[in-house]
């Protein structure tokens, strides 16, 4: 595997192959009960199945450079491996820290930092978390530096609360933060979503080392991997809920037959695949854009979040009402399916349209 795939048709050969291979641990070791356990933790999320996932599949290791201890496969590797954890909302640290954290760090140029805290990250022995959105969200960093003295509190930062270490988005570049540095307060706050923790951190003036300066290309780079990831995220879980969907309409008896065998129904559902379908090309081929950084990355980018996203929330809307009455009560996945694809409409915030650059 690595960054060659081309978004001609989907996954190669190859990808499928390990696709199979995250999914079949995933059902094995993920399954629904596994996931609401992890969810009542403070953690929340279950550490054996991150131990499993880094030991035996490596995914934190992927999109990491050979020099840093990692695969020196690419993100397209890593976002795959988002999309199925998609399907089965296990909230471990992948997108938060093995995705967005190794490449903030990545990003930062600094060859001291990634040699000591990359090889950690890709074992899956250090989680990082971004300390990036202000109250308005992440157009704005809610922390700002002064002679490298960071004081505000960051929002809405994934796997925050127990993190190793925090990279810290500012006006005047990147930092880095120790966990238990001095004056650094972590809270958990409520969220919609409960498969996914998020935390508020702040800073009273903390230390921090100086990662990178200010860049607008670092900021719009690190934006666009995680809007691609949000995006392959929704493809998997809307895939997951449309299976679901099917399974039930064709278990489900009503006046004598399976509620899948009336054709109002079977039109609802081949309209659910035609959307999950569009999808997940527009996701893939965000993917493939983004790890390879072409030039038209901006673009497929804002079309796969956008499609996804609308995806996601009109696909889960179909599941609860298709499922009737179960699907809106704590014994069923669906609302959790239902808050998963509003929370991710709005996580990392929306990409504007890039202007389109004409002849």
């Amino acid at each position: 595997m690595g960054a060659g795939a081309r978004a001609t048709g989907g996954p190669s050969t190859e990808h499928q192959e390990f696709i199979a291979s995250v999914r079949a641990l995933l059902t094995k070791h993920a399954g629904s009960a596994a996931v609401r356990a992890a969810m009542d933790t403070e953690l929340g999320y279950d550490e054996t199945l991150w131990r499993l996932l880094c030991e035996q599949i490596g995914v934190a290791a992927l999109a990491i450079p050979e020099e840093y201890g990692g695969f020196g496969a690419s993100l397209v590797e890593s976002l795959l491996v988002v999309t199925e954890l998609g399907r089965t909302l296990a909230g471990v640290p992948m997108l938060g820290s093995a995705v967005l954290g190794a490449q903030a760090v990545l990003l930062s140029g600094d060859s001291a930092a990634c040699e000591r805290l990359l090889p950690e990250v890709a074992e899956g022995a250090r989680t990082i978390a971004v300390c990036w959105a202000g109250t308005g969200g992440w157009a704005e960093p809610g922390v700002h530096c002064e002679d490298g003295i960071l004081s505000g509190t960051a929002h809405y930062v994934l796997d925050g609360l127990h993190a190793d270490t925090l990279v810290v988005v500012t006006s005047d570049g990147l930092f880095e933060v120790e966990s238990g540095a001095a004056g650094v307060t972590r809270r958990a706050v409520p969220t919609m979503d409960p498969t996914r923790k998020l935390a508020e951190i702040t800073f009273a003036a903390v230390p921090a080392r100086r990662l990178a300066s200010a860049d607008p290309a670092l900021t719009a780079r690190l934006h666009e991997i995680a809007w691609a990831a949000v995006a392959a995220e929704q493809v998997g879980a809307a895939e997951r809920c449309l299976e679901m969907t099917v399974e039930y309409a064709k278990s489900r008896v009503q006046f004598g037959r399976a509620i899948g065998s009336f054709q109002a129904l079977k039109h609802r559902m081949a309209d659910m695949y035609v959307l999950v379908e569009s999808a997940k090309s527009a996701s893939y081929a965000a993917t493939v854009a983004v790890a390879e950084q072409s030039p038209s990355a901006a673009e497929d980018v804002w079309a796969a979040r956008t499609h996804c996203s609308e995806t996601f929330t009109t696909i889960v809307a179909e599941m609860v009402q298709l499922h009737g009455g179960i699907a809106i009560t704590w014994e069923h996945d669906a609302h959790l399916f239902f808050k998963r694809a509003h929370g991710d409409a709005e996580l990392f915030g929306r990409p504007r349209r890039p202007l389109t650059q004409t002849a």
